[in-house]
């Protein structure tokens, strides 16, 4: 039996303009195809020493010190591979853009230990696991299992760090289609409600005095009879936010059983990631915008409420 190939160690020296920051912040600035959270748990779990000592992630760095970065191989994952069929958009040596379908959960949990979109990527791409994590080897944000749409997953610890990165300084541009209850008189909105665990119920998100800031704006496109056309645009990232905003707003997504009500037109709430616009990790000065069409359920009542 042979051994496992020894771990990449990286060596940093630390100099006078960085003195004084956290370790964690110091190794991610000379390592950017690490994320920052990457970083930090390196820190914790030991990887990272500083002149031959173990130490904290907010412990800070001195000029001359020396960092070791040890990177270990990716953790064996319990995951299985599984084939299923998954729309593929876009795909280089960085990432891949798919088009989740409705009904697709997108990492194992509780209740859905595998046939979900992780275990479809890792049999796309095998050299996926280790990518941002044990569980959701290239994840970096999500959908909901009843929301269809553009998702767009990291392939390199490059790409996850970039799209991370990108996520959280709100430069990822996201445009969803949702049909929901009743007329909106307003052609453009904007919904800025704080969002929570609901207080009594925990399975559920609501808007909460307290709450982390959250920001959706919206454009109407069509009004029906008793339905509006939406396009939904999430400047923050909440748990099931537009879903949230909506329904605060007196107009729940059609279809919505948790936060609204079953629907007969369709089996699921009426929500699709339609447009995902982010710069690309190779090269962040290119701005690339990928787009999915409404799934057949969605397209399907639309026909309906048209007459057509």
């Amino acid at each position: 039996m042979t051994s496992p190939p020894p771990s990449p160690s990286r060596t940093l020296e630390v100099d006078a303009a960085s003195a004084g920051e956290r370790v964690d912040r110091f190794v991610h600035a000379r390592c950017p195809d690490l994320s920052r959270s990457r970083c930090a748990a390196l820190v914790r779990e030991g990887f990272v020493s500083v002149d031959g000592a173990a130490v904290k992630p907010a412990t800070a760095v001195r000029a001359g010190q020396t960092v070791r970065v040890v990177v270990p191989p990716p953790v064996p994952l319990d995951l299985v591979a599984q084939e299923m069929p998954l729309s593929v958009v876009y795909e280089d040596g960085d990432i891949l853009v798919v088009d989740k379908p409705a009904g697709l959960t997108v990492h194992p949990g509780p209740g859905h230990p595998d046939r979900t979109l992780v275990n479809a990527l890792l049999a796309l791409v095998p050299d996926l696991p280790g990518i941002g994590g044990a569980q959701r080897p290239g994840i970096v944000h999500r959908l909901d299992k009843d929301t269809s749409g553009l998702m767009v997953v990291a392939k390199t610890d490059r790409a996850h760090a970039s799209l991370t990165r990108q996520l959280k300084e709100r430069r990822v541009e996201k445009t969803y289609a949702a049909l929901v209850e009743g007329v909106v008189q307003s052609d453009d909105g904007e919904l800025d409600g704080p969002i929570a665990r609901h207080p009594r119920n925990r399975k559920k998100m609501a808007v909460v005095v307290g709450g982390r800031e959250s920001l959706t704006r919206y454009h109407v496109v069509r009004r029906y009879e008793r339905f509006t056309l939406l396009e939904a645009y999430p400047h923050t990232g909440r748990t099931h936010q537009i879903r949230v905003h909506l329904a605060a707003l007196g107009h729940p997504l059609v279809g919505d059983a948790v936060y609204g009500k079953r629907s007969p037109l369709i089996e699921r709430h009426c929500l699709h990631a339609a447009r995902l616009a982010f710069h690309m990790p190779s090269d962040e000065r290119e701005l690339r915008t990928f787009d999915a069409p409404l799934p057949e359920d969605i397209a399907g009542v639309l026909a309906v409420l048209a007459g057509e």
